[in-house]
């Protein structure tokens, strides 16, 4: 409605603008010509100085021999044609029909177009447009009307329990008689709470197809501008908007951007975003009831919204949206895959038990690196081989094939690598070893990856001892085989990794009987939330640092005693490192009792692998000599 009185009007001025050009343009040559008196007229034709006449009503234009023009007013009822042509003067005669409005569109042309003209720029400064000079204040929500790309939550995947919370919002708006009649009141909010990647926005674009009923999107950034009140005055707009289509659905996605928690920080926070949050709090339950509105937002912070915000009557339900698990991955998996050829050899379980930790997002991606690695090759469909090179790319990086490594570098990798790999394969608590390698890939020059057999949910003490064991083995490793002072760089990322795990065990699960079941991990980082006055002595600090670092002796002892104990497998698994490159778990056993690799004497025929693998190529290209890249063990 608003669009199409624009358009009419601007259609209204464009015709005044034309008809007053007109207007003047007509009378250019009137502007043009010198005035004079009517009898200096008459004189001038009976004298033969006039050579053509232009009869426009009263005005009277007549053209010299010379070539001037000149104009007068000839009398109303005086009669000057039969004059005219007696002395041989052209004569023309323009037509008078619409004299009348032509004069009055004359007179009041200007006015009216001024008129106009300040008439709509007031209607853009009062706001009667959202990019108008004064259109701060209007909401940026947008009506959702996807009639192309349509989600359901058919297309929603591996986050069941979040569905089934936001399917029952669904049914309120589509029948709430059948709550209602038990005293069930329809919730107010919902807030969908997860880690990056698992599906919010996703899920919010489900409802939107699923519901049949109007759906604003906006963004928490949208209502905060440097303006003061213009945050308060959108979230006021935007309820107005939801008022008049209600019932509907209001999303905001990232809303920890206009919701965190009031009073915090130096000064008190941003007074304008704490206006528009103290808006929107009193909008979602105020005085005035919006019965039939449903705000549902999106954050991954949670933890620095403001309590307000999240108690009963304004968001009613928190929704967790996690990561998803083994058969939720392979849930997504089908539904990415769905979409792309695949071929007969793949296993979406065997895929989705290789990619723990991985977010909706991150096997969306992981699906289109494979798609893209078939077509790179030439491929008609998607293999096994391109979702395990894809996931290969994805959790470790890309191969570095420039990269040249010289013997001494690529020896000393290999023993690393090894290293990890026994040690791993030595700790029953520790994952099963999924791979080994030494080919470069992102920042570092090798890698030991290890697969848990299942979704791990939480982890226990000597869980994380044998872990800190394998982290540190590459280290152990280095000084055996070449002594203390030829160790290199490479275990600063092995040494950070288990500094954070010994630190966690010590400061936040309580796992040291010395320090205790006290959480110090807040007050040690310098936070000053929750934790505010609270500050840890000098003494304890100092208990709290040997205690880490006792753990990580701990687990270096361990590590090299280990690979003391299986000196010759290590040196058998380092060797075959060097000369195949990459090992897979099932390989590294056999390399380690000294059995052969299946394959052709070409070394082109793949080697056997773990059932939850593809094949991996025996050989690869040479390396030759580089930089000294720091490698972390993954």
């Amino acid at each position: 409605m608003g669009n199409a009185r624009n358009v009419a009007f601007w259609v209204v001025l464009f015709l005044l603008i034309l008809a007053l050009f007109n207007l003047f343009s007509g009378g250019q040559a009137t502007m043009n010509a010198q005035s004079v008196s009517y009898s200096d007229f008459l004189e001038r034709v009976d004298n033969g100085n006039v050579s053509a006449v232009t009869l426009d009503g009263e005005d009277v234009i007549f053209i010299g021999q010379d070539g001037s023009r000149f104009t007068t007013v000839k009398p109303e009822n005086d009669d000057i044609t039969g004059r005219l042509i007696d002395h041989n003067v052209e004569v023309r005669v323009e037509r008078q029909e619409q004299s009348g409005i032509m004069s009055l569109l004359g007179v009041w042309m200007p006015f009216l177009v001024l008129i106009g003209i300040w008439i709509f720029f007031m209607n853009r400064m009062q706001g009667g447009g959202k990019g108008g000079a004064m259109g701060f204040g209007k909401s940026r929500a947008k009506l959702l009307t996807e009639k192309h790309g349509r989600v359901t939550f058919d297309d929603v995947a591996g986050i069941d329990e979040a569905k089934e919370e936001l399917e029952e919002i669904v049914e309120f708006l589509r029948n709430p008689q059948k709550f209602s009649r038990l005293g069930g009141k329809i919730p107010k909010g919902a807030l969908l709470v997860g880690p990056p990647g698992t599906g919010k926005t996703l899920l919010a674009r489900a409802i939107a197809g699923e519901a049949g009923v109007p759906f604003f999107t906006i963004s928490g950034s949208d209502f905060v501008e440097m303006f003061v009140g213009v945050g308060a005055s959108r979230v006021r707009d935007m309820f107005e908007q939801a008022k008049k289509n209600a019932p509907c659905i209001v999303f905001i996605d990232e809303i920890d951007a206009v919701g965190r928690s009031r009073g915090v920080g130096i000064g008190g926070g941003n007074d304008e975003r704490e206006q528009t949050l103290n808006q929107l709090l009193v909008e979602m339950d105020g005085f005035e009831a919006n019965e039939g509105i449903i705000i549902v937002a999106a954050t991954n912070r949670r933890d620095v919204l403001d309590p307000a915000l999240l108690r009963p009557g304004r968001f009613d339900r928190q929704i967790h949206v996690p990561n998803p698990d083994i058969k939720g991955r392979e849930k997504i998996l089908g539904v990415h895959a769905g979409k792309v050829p695949t071929g007969p050899d793949v296993d979406l379980r065997v895929i989705a038990r290789g990619t723990p930790g991985f977010s909706g997002a991150d096997l969306a991606n992981l699906v289109n690196e494979a798609a893209l690695m078939a077509a790179r090759v030439g491929r008609r469909f998607v293999t096994m081989e391109d979702f395990e090179n894809a996931k290969d790319k994805v959790m470790l990086g890309v191969e570095r094939r420039s990269m040249v490594l010289t013997p001494e570098q690529k020896e000393k990798t290999a023993y690393h690598e090894a290293g990890h790999a026994i040690v791993g394969l030595s700790l029953p608590k520790c994952d099963p070893v999924y791979k080994a390698t030494i080919i470069p890939r992102g920042g570092a020059l090798g890698m030991v990856v290890s697969l848990p057999e299942m979704d791990r949910l939480n982890m226990h003490k000597d869980e994380a001892k044998q872990r800190i064991a394998m982290t540190m083995a590459g280290k152990a490793a280095e000084i055996i085989k070449y002594g203390e002072d030829s160790v290199s760089n490479g275990p600063a990322g092995d040494i950070q990794q288990a500094s954070s795990l010994a630190r966690a065990m010590v400061m936040r699960w309580g796992m040291s009987d010395k320090v205790g079941s006290v959480d110090y991990a807040e007050a040690h980082e310098g936070y000053s939330g929750n934790t505010a006055g609270f500050s840890v002595s000098a003494h304890t600090k100092e208990l709290i640092e040997q205690e880490v670092r006792d753990l990580i002796d701990e687990g270096y002892r361990e590590a090299v005693r280990i690979i003391t104990e299986r000196r010759e497998e290590w040196d058998r698994l380092a060797q075959g490192l060097l000369e195949y490159e990459t090992l897979t778990g099932d390989e590294i056993k056999r390399v380690m009792k000294g059995e052969p690799l299946d394959g052709d004497d070409d070394g082109d025929t793949p080697k056997s692998a773990l059932p939850s693998v593809a094949s991996i190529p025996r050989t690869r290209p040479a390396r030759g000599a580089g930089d000294s890249t720091p490698e972390p063990q993954a």
